[in-house]
């Protein structure tokens, strides 16, 4: 069974930082991000409904620089689970929100830095520019996908993470993680 890919590969006039899409999403925080409609899906949406079904994946075949996208949210939302898993009690929707918020604010690589862990299938951005570009994009991205994912953990109003999606914490999509 193969695993599922982006909607997003097709999108038209897509900017790219490398071989990576720069996609619209739906925020309120401030960054480079071109606004998405507000009623529609965007990449960040499709990475929390396809998280846990593409986790289940060792192996995944790109077919467009928006899967690009796709896997580094995906590996950013395991690093996330794994962040909440590895507290010492468990922390409620405030405290954990802060946690990831500070995980998404913190330094990361990117395509084409040494310690960025999938260099072989990303190419690295064509200048400075783009690369800053580009991590200013993910530290927003990062920063949205982080507060949906705390709305979803906690939406059963019990205080707790829903064991539902916790239960994904140790596991790795890809065999891979970003290290965070």
């Amino acid at each position: 069974m193969p695993a599922y890919h982006s909607a997003f590969n097709e999108f038209p006039d897509a900017m790219q930082a490398g071989n990576m899409s720069i996609l619209p999403i739906r925020t309120k925080i401030r960054g480079p991000a071109p606004l998405a409609d507000q009623e529609q899906g965007d990449i960040v949406d499709e990475t929390l409904d396809l998280f846990r079904a593409n986790s289940l994946f060792r192996n995944f075949e790109i077919k467009g620089p928006a899967d690009r996208l796709l896997i580094i949210l995906i590996l950013y939302v395991s690093d996330c689970l794994a962040k909440i898993g590895s507290a010492r009690t468990v922390p409620t929707q405030i405290e954990a929100s802060k946690l990831l918020n500070t995980l998404s604010v913190d330094s990361f690589a990117i395509p084409g830095d040494a310690g960025f862990p999938l260099n072989a299938h990303y190419a690295p951005p064509q200048s400075r520019a783009d690369a800053e570009y580009l991590r200013t994009y993910l530290t927003q991205v990062r920063q949205e996908l982080a507060a949906r994912l705390v709305e979803r953990l906690y939406a059963d109003g019990t205080g707790k993470p829903s064991k539902w999606w916790m239960a994904f914490q140790k596991r790795r999509f890809m065999n891979r993680s970003l290290g965070s």
